[in-house]
């Protein structure tokens, strides 16, 4: 009751506290939809709140909201040009538009008035990775990460550069770590899930993948994760359930439809698989491997003299190609046969 009293704005005053803390909450909560909400209402209350602006930009961050991120630490620039935290959020907004060399110079005058932010460190390595600077960008992340070893984003940074120098072991770690603060952090999980790819542990990224399907049932890379364990595994009815829906997803994919091919193949339905070769080279025309298996698959469909011919055509591409002559001998073998048998 004593608030209501105060006779010069102390009512106000209790608001603007109230909602700078609910908003601090909400963002290391990761809340971000309802930090951003906070930053909004503190904003119209004080347009020029630097904090507030700032912390508005790192909440769209959070919620991928990057032009509207940019937008905000301009605002923030206006109002201070020489706030490295703005800065920083103006790189990262820049980074992820894909405006690299913009944010590359945001990004060094942010680290030039503040050396020790971790954000601005945080870009670095991951501008450095887009430049396949994997030395330099793991040096930036861990930098990143003594100024903030709570940081998804920095562990993630530190894994892909050591996946991409081949420290394998070192990469999981640190994917690990990045889960451990994000578990639903999708690029971790997708990034974890070509390191197990890698490593030979297909039951692993079967798991990590229905995982990550769940946060994005339609995502491809996640599909394409997902199906290569399921052949791996020998799981064909559900690598046709999900080469399928890859397919449909990405029509140009080599690899889907080489999946989905193979897929169908195993599971005997060669009528369906002849659709899928189709599509298999139509986007690899010049592959002796596919013409082949276009041939075997002619060959268990009894249809000999077609065989003979698309085994013919990959020999010319292979001449010593040993399962296109195979192929080829059994072909022509088995149509003279059936000739013979109906001269008869």
């Amino acid at each position: 009751m004593a608030e209501k009293q105060t006779p010069q704005g102390g009512q106000r005053h209790s608001t603007v506290e109230d909602l700078c803390y609910e908003a601090r909450e909400q963002l290391q909560r990761r809340n971000w939809q309802a930090a951003a909400a906070s930053y909004q209402q503190l904003l119209a209350l004080n347009p020029e709140d630097e904090e507030a602006l700032a912390g508005l930009a790192l909440a769209l961050d959070g919620s991928g909201a990057y032009e509207q991120m940019l937008a905000v630490s301009e605002q923030a620039l206006e109002l201070q040009p020489h706030s490295a935290l703005a800065l920083a959020c103006k790189a990262r907004a820049l980074q992820k538009l894909e405006r690299l060399s913009e944010a590359t110079i945001a990004n060094d005058q942010a680290l030039l008035l503040n050396h020790h932010l971790a954000l601005a460190w945080l870009n670095r390595s991951g501008l450095q990775i887009l430049q396949q600077r994997f030395p330099e960008a793991l040096r930036s992340a861990e930098r990143a990460l003594e100024l903030d070893p709570n940081d998804a984003r920095a562990w993630a940074n530190k894994g892909t550069a050591l996946l991409n120098l081949n420290r394998l072991s070192e990469a999981l770690e640190a994917f690990n770590q990045s889960l451990a603060r994000d578990p639903d952090y999708l690029f971790v999980l997708q990034m974890k899930g070509e390191l197990l790819r890698r490593l030979g542990r297909p039951q692993e990224v079967r798991e990590l993948m229905h995982r990550a399907l769940q946060l994005a049932p339609n995502d491809p890379l996640s599909l394409s994760l997902l199906a290569q364990a399921l052949r791996a595994l020998g799981e064909m009815e559900e690598l046709f359930e999900v080469t399928s829906q890859l397919t449909h997803l990405t029509p140009g994919s080599l690899l889907a439809w080489e999946m989905h091919m193979r897929a169908l193949r195993s599971l005997g339905r060669f009528e369906e698989a002849i659709e899928a070769i189709e599509r298999v080279l139509e986007l690899d025309p010049h592959n002796v491997r596919f013409w082949t298996i276009k041939a075997d698959n002619l060959y268990r469909l009894g249809r000999y003299r077609e065989a003979a011919r698309v085994a013919s055509y990959a020999l010319q591409l292979a001449p010593d190609y040993r399962p296109a002559q195979r192929i080829h001998e059994k072909a022509v073998r088995l149509m003279y046969q059936h000739k013979e048998r109906r001269l008869r």
